[in-house]
């Protein structure tokens, strides 16, 4: 499976088109708006979630409630797109308009600098429109997508905010992932622990009237993934890695760990590696599970625990010191319209993300052409690691 996604953040709309489903497969445009829906929520995000209620259209691909094997193309409408007509004009404008909103000043920590320089932009909104992440709209679009996939076979996923602006969430100990699933949804920040909300939503709305922004770390569960997905042959084939660089990917995401993750620096081999055993209802499991699911760049059969860190937005209403690049004089920054944190909307572009990337796994290890076909191979190999 493989994408691509385009549009800019006050253009006409969002669209990305997905090659390589199964034929046969379920899908409705409610399965997608589901997760749309979620990632515009969450306390502390700011006035674009009032004027954007993302809805998808689908256009190809899909006939009679089935994926068709072609291409899928998904298209999000940009309601506000009706202010910006002129600003973001497909067609040449007049001359007295070409500078409407043009940016010049660029945002500490945001794209606009280095994208002008790379593309030779002397406006740079040229810049900040694409790496806006309004373009994670159509990432959570694909991720729906997957997610549809993944379900069908069993396979279950939840999200859920571990730490925001430095206060840390504490998650119960042997809690599943749908327990995760059912509490973090139910939670305006998308945390398992309730005690510390009330605590994180004064933070929050102290950091907006500072005119500041907070990150913080979220976390993706992934249960019923087989052993044996990715492979340890080639440094591209290893599916943690995958993960990594998907994780990486996201607007404002600086890091990503597996399992314990960087606490594992900290401590012997013999506190770390999950000793292994069998029976003959499981087959082969882990007594623990403190790599996260993952062995040699594998999945090994226990649920996958993928956490990533979000710096703070850098687009602040008390912006830093900047540089007008028109006139090298210091200025400070342009502000754009923006959240004071966005850190459990962004759980949900994690999970998604980390939902297409399993997808596309599965779809290269197993035969796909139709998605019956699909389920008993899934079926099959199941039972044969539980042989093995």
């Amino acid at each position: 499976m493989r994408y691509f996604t385009a549009g800019e953040s006050h253009g006409p709309e969002l669209t990305a088109i997905i090659e390589g489903l199964p034929a046969g497969m379920p899908l409705s445009v409610e399965d997608i708006n589901i997760e749309l829906a979620k990632r515009q929520g969450g306390y502390g995000r700011g006035g674009r979630m009032l004027i954007e209620k993302d809805q998808v259209r689908i256009t190809s691909g899909v006939r009679h409630g089935k994926t068709l094997g072609s291409p899928v193309t998904l298209v999000v409408e940009n309601k506000d797109w009706k202010n910006w007509t002129t600003v973001m004009s497909i067609e040449p404008v007049e001359e007295k308009n070409e500078k409407l909103r043009r940016v010049a000043r660029p945002r500490p920590g945001h794209a606009d600098l280095v994208g002008g320089m790379k593309y030779h932009h002397t406006d740079l909104r040229n810049v900040l429109e694409r790496s806006s992440a309004r373009e994670t709209t159509m990432r959570v679009a694909i991720g729906a997508v997957a997610k549809k996939l993944l379900s069908l076979l069993d396979i279950e996923m939840a999200t859920h905010v571990v730490t925001l602006g430095g206060i840390q969430a504490q998650v119960p100990e042997n809690i599943t992932v749908q327990e995760v699933k059912n509490i973090a949804e139910a939670s305006e920040l998308r945390v398992v622990d309730a005690s510390c909300e009330q605590a994180m939503k004064d933070l929050i709305d102290q950091t907006k009237k500072n005119g500041d922004t907070i990150g913080g770390v979220v976390e993706v569960l992934v249960g019923g993934m087989p052993a044996g997905l990715g492979s340890y042959v080639q440094w591209d084939k290893k599916l943690d890695a995958k993960i990594a660089q998907a994780v990486v990917s996201i607007n404002a995401f600086k890091g990503v760990e597996f399992g314990m993750g960087f606490e594992m620096g900290n401590l012997p081999g013999s506190k770390i590696m999950d000793e292994i055993q069998w029976d003959e209802t499981n087959g082969y499991t882990r007594k623990t599970n403190r790599l996260g699911g993952f062995e040699g760049g594998m999945t090994n059969g226990e649920t996958l625990v993928i956490r990533g860190v979000m710096k703070p937005i850098p687009t602040l209403y008390k912006p830093l010191l900047s540089v007008d690049i028109d006139t090298k004089e210091p200025f400070k920054a342009s502000i754009e319209r923006s959240d004071s944190t966005a850190v459990p909307a962004a759980s949900v572009v994690c999970e998604n993300v980390v939902a297409t990337v399993l997808a596309t796994e599965l779809l290269a290890k197993f035969p796909s052409d139709s998605f019956d076909e699909l389920v008993q191979s899934v079926a099959d190999y199941r039972q044969y690691l539980k042989n093995y």
